[in-house]
């Protein structure tokens, strides 16, 4: 503890090489059922900018913006620019940030599966407000609901994953988040294909069958087994070794279960997770945890899904053409998760996140010159440069879908030691719901303001990213979720920060 005082301090010594178990079906069920809860979150970015490009929409809650649209000589890059209609959008996400601070506390005190089926409700009932939706009181109540269902889904069903998945497949079992997630946006795109062609209601069928990944979130939760460290944590050992017992196919899970135990003592020392995740012991994680979800929104993939179909009709893609090509997007950025999956265990989280950066800064490039070049004030893309665009923006969320896409949840799901391991998943679900609300606000001004500027404003910060993860992310893959702390006393810049161990009595003295 900090002071130098006696008490539990968490696993101290490495036992990696003596865990025990293999990937079982039962392991692999509930992974694939609780990442059902990424769905929520990917539909509601597909839905968004589809439902926001409808003319019967926008003609009933956003009058002015459909006034704007049909002016033949409107300004290519400002016709969709209304605060209004950017807070339909970013509403969802700032309730998604409070309440991912209220789940924190769930998380911790009543398991895992608790914030799963909370998130899940609050989803039902948006959904169903928002398909009813009579006036914009009522759809803005809707969007607050969703944002809190998403607040909680967030929260538990990355930890939910990285928990209780086996060391060497963590990776990719977490990122079967990002993969529903991806899904849920190629499903919503899809379904704004068809729904577009009903005039009056379309709109409606697509807000309201949010409902079904809801609805799937919730029965998941109800069913799932809890994860063993949230049992031990709670106190139910017993329970928690069954558990863990049955999701690693053997009964020689002493090692890992000794971690985990190990693990709650000290978490059930700290009373306040949120104040002693400020110690200098916490400080790397926390650093993560702010600026791995910062990064994973700067890059402007949530610009580019929130708006596809805004963005592609504002270049000149005609209704149809618009919501097919933000469909196409979708999809790419649904199978490159499959490649992240493959190799996130082989190559590693670093070598996925740099690779990935590099790709996405020349793709932004090569999207503003021609935008640059060829796109202007009452001026179309023609039609091969328009394609060019696609192409490039389509490898831009290829490289995007293997990289910062699942990694920004992985790596901060995994690296926090148990104590604070709730709190610091809130923290990053709170960041990137906050960067998440900031851009979905001013991204219209922005691409009013900037024009083909935007794509270079997102290449810096997607530079700035890559340069961070090659100097201050040491790699995960391998290390168990419980001795991540050792990791950080390995590193070049990070043993500089950790406080002193000291070893007594086989006691830790932490010495700050």
């Amino acid at each position: 503890m900090a002071g130098g005082s006696l008490g539990p301090a968490g696993v101290a010594k490495e036992r990696a090489e003596q865990y025990q178990g293999k990937v079982t079906p039962s392991v692999i069920v509930a992974c694939f059922v609780a990442a059902i809860g990424g769905s929520i979150f990917g539909y509601d970015i597909g839905i968004s900018g589809g439902v926001t490009s409808m003319d019967a929409f926008l003609k009933k809650f956003f009058h002015d913006v459909y006034l704007k649209k049909k002016h033949a000589h409107e300004n290519n890059y400002c016709k969709y620019d209304n605060q209004g209609l950017a807070a339909f959008t970013s509403s969802l996400y700032l309730a998604g940030l409070v309440a991912s601070f209220v789940a924190s506390p769930v998380t911790r005190d009543y398991g895992r599966r608790a914030s799963i089926i909370c998130g899940g409700i609050s989803f039902l009932l948006g959904a169903a407000l928002n398909a009813a939706a009579a006036n914009l009181a009522m759809l803005l109540t809707g969007r607050i609901l969703l944002g809190v269902g998403i607040g909680f889904g967030n929260q538990a069903v990355p930890l939910y994953l990285s928990e209780m998945a086996p060391t060497h497949l963590r990776g990719g079992l977490n990122m079967m988040f990002q993969l529903a997630t991806t899904l849920g946006i190629f499903t919503a795109n899809m379904i704004n294909y068809g729904t577009q062609k009903l005039e009056t209601w379309g709109w409606r069928l697509s807000l309201g069958l949010a409902a079904a990944p809801a609805l799937m979130m919730t029965v998941g939760g109800i069913l799932l087994p809890e994860t063993p460290n949230s049992l031990i944590e709670r106190g139910k050992k017993v329970e928690g070794r069954r558990v863990l017992e049955k999701i690693r196919g053997t009964k020689e899970v002493n090692a890992e279960y000794q971690d985990m135990v190990d693990a709650s003592e000290l978490a059930n020392s700290i009373k306040h997770p949120f104040r002693n995740i400020l110690e200098r012991r916490n400080r790397p994680q926390l650093v993560m945890a702010i600026f791995m979800p910062m990064f994973q929104i700067l890059t402007g993939i949530n610009s580019i899904l929130f708006y596809a179909p805004v963005l592609f009709q504002s270049m000149g893609f005609k209704g149809d053409a618009s919501l097919y090509s933000s469909a196409m997007t979708g999809a790419v950025l649904a199978s490159s998760t499959l490649i992240s999956i493959a190799t996130v265990d082989k190559l590693g989280r670093r070598a996925l996140l740099i690779s990935g950066g590099i790709q996405m800064i020349t793709c932004q490039v090569i999207v503003s010159i021609i935008l640059g070049l060829k796109f202007g004030p009452n001026q179309e893309l023609s039609k091969s440069f328009s394609i060019l665009v696609v192409v490039v923006i389509c490898l831009f969320v290829l490289a995007f879908g293997w990289s910062w896409g699942p990694l920004g949840w992985t790596v901060p799901s995994e690296i926090f030691p148990l104590e604070t391991r709730s709190a610091g998943q809130s923290i990053t679900v709170a960041v990137n719901l906050f960067f998440t609300f900031v851009i979905a606000q001013i991204f219209l001004t922005l691409l009013c303001s900037f024009k083909f500027g935007i794509f270079l404003f997102f290449a810096g910060w997607v530079t700035i990213m890559t340069i961070f993860v090659y100097f201050f992310l040491p790699e995960t893959k391998g290390v168990p979720i419980e001795e991540m702390i050792l990791l950080w006393r390995k590193h070049w810049f990070w043993k500089r920060i950790m406080p002193v161990v000291e070893e007594t009595n086989n006691q830790q003295s932490i010495s700050t």
